[in-house]
């Protein structure tokens, strides 16, 4: 899949040219629809692939190992921290969560563009790993949008839905740090912003290297 990946990428460029691969950073507050923005882009443009990170939340019951994530115990987690193997690790909502630095190097090394969907401190740490990085940040209609989608989606409790509606102003204060916003006012809008954006950075000449 990752080979058929890298060919479909290569078939976007001039020829006799190669892509180079980036990283593509989407965040925002919880509930904002990060995961759905993020899986219209990758059902969209097969030269991106998704990123998966390790954590030590506790596993939901439709969540598969290597699939959502990397599910870690508190102390391997930080094992790898120590050994500098994260591109980036924040704790939210007091759990860990970090990025396989050779999983995202191997996929950048192929051109393809590996899209990171983190919650703002993840977001800040990427981008000072890699100032290349291309950072999008998913903004809600209103506080009580979010409210309903963080309701609505029935996988955390009443004291979990609050802590999040309570860190989002502060989430919402960082958009100003990142390179574009989408606002998800409307899903099928929001998903062409997105599109759109990873388009024009996808043709940036400084993207390409002789094939």
């Amino acid at each position: 899949m990752t080979m058929e990946k890298t060919a479909q990428a290569r078939e976007t460029v001039p020829a006799g040219l190669a892509p180079i691969g980036f990283l593509l950073v989407v965040s925002g507050p919880s509930g904002v629809g990060k995961g759905t923005l993020v899986d219209r882009l990758l059902a969209a443009r097969p030269g991106c692939v998704l990123s998966i990170s390790a954590t030590t939340r506790p596993r939901r019951p439709h969540e598969v190992e290597g699939i959502q994530y990397f599910f870690l115990a508190r102390p391997e987690f930080e094992r790898r921290r120590g050994a500098g193997l994260f591109l980036e690790w924040a704790e939210v909502h007091g759990h860990l969560y970090g990025t396989p630095r050779a999983w995202v190097e191997e996929h950048l090394e192929r051109g393809l563009v590996v899209v990171l969907e983190v919650d703002v401190q993840g977001g800040a740490s990427v981008r000072r790993a890699d100032r290349s990085a291309v950072s999008v940040f998913v903004a809600p209609p209103s506080v009580e949008r979010l409210r309903e989608r963080l309701q609505g989606r029935g996988t955390d409790g009443a004291e979990v839905v609050e802590q999040r509606l309570r860190n989002a102003p502060g989430e919402m204060e960082k958009m100003r740090e990142y390179d574009y916003v989408v606002l998800n006012d409307d899903l099928d809008r929001a998903a062409a912003r997105l599109v759109a954006i990873h388009d024009a950075e996808r043709s940036r000449v400084s993207r390409l290297k002789p094939a």
